[in-house]
């Protein structure tokens, strides 16, 4: 059974309500996504809350607003984000994501999304996980289309996908002119395959940058470049 919670070395994430607990995705799209001195910022899909409460944590001058579907889910993350230090620095919104967009006035410079993935098939009878895992409530048409509205023109956008679905999203993205300008492919060793790509999307031709972070290195010792990148957030580091 996973552990109902788990502690970071600033804050503490309980997830026993989440259907999506704490995940080695969502932990390195908040370490990894980045714009400079971004003064407003977008969770679409807060979950447990892990990735707002890790951007309060890197970017102190943020106002950061998320946004979640899932009624059990968003009310452990409105506890987790007030447990925290920067409960005020962070708007928790209980709503799907094209009612927020319907109601949304201002522009972000920095938005992130861990989005459902999965088409409509081989569901589980868990109705929680389903919203978590598939991409029924939140087609990656609406997700681009949102952003596309929400992000300001010097923005970027940061999302973390499998392969395949994100090639299915940079065609999305390409039809609105939302480039992608960094990629890192994760794996969990060198020589095995790509597990995720974290990919930055914005309207400005930027050089394209691409990289690879491996978790592991050969030895299964946890790589370098992995710890740094985590050493300010997970307790093993």
């Amino acid at each position: 059974m996973p552990n109902p919670y788990f502690k970071f070395k600033q804050f503490t994430i309980h997830q026993d309500r989440c259907a999506m607990k704490v995940s080695t995705d969502a932990v390195v799209l908040g370490a990894i996504a980045n714009q400079e001195n971004p003064k407003y910022i977008l969770d679409i899909g807060a979950g447990t809350g892990v990735i707002a409460l890790m951007m309060a944590q890197r970017f102190s001058n943020a106002h950061i607003k998320a946004v979640e579907t899932d009624e059990p889910a968003y009310h452990q993350a409105l506890e987790n984000i007030t447990d925290s230090p920067w409960k005020n620095s962070i708007q928790l919104d209980h709503k799907p994501f094209q009612e927020f967009l319907g109601q949304s006035q201002g522009q972000f410079d920095l938005i992130v999304s861990n989005p459902p993935y999965f088409p409509n098939h081989n569901k589980s009878t868990n109705a929680q996980r389903n919203l978590a895992l598939h991409n029924d409530g939140l087609p990656f048409g609406d997700l681009i289309k949102g952003v596309n509205k929400l992000l300001a023109k010097e923005g970027q956008f940061w999302v973390i996908l499998p392969p395949q679905q994100m090639k299915e999203l940079e065609k999305i993205a390409k039809f609105f002119q939302l480039s992608p300008s960094h990629s890192i492919a994760l794996k969990d060793r060198p020589d095995t395959k790509t597990l995720r790509l974290i990919q930055s999307f914005s309207y400005q031709n930027y050089p394209s940058k691409t990289e690879t972070l491996c978790i592991k290195n050969e030895d299964f010792s946890y790589s370098e470049p992995y710890s740094n990148l985590l050493k300010d957030f997970l307790l093993i580091f």
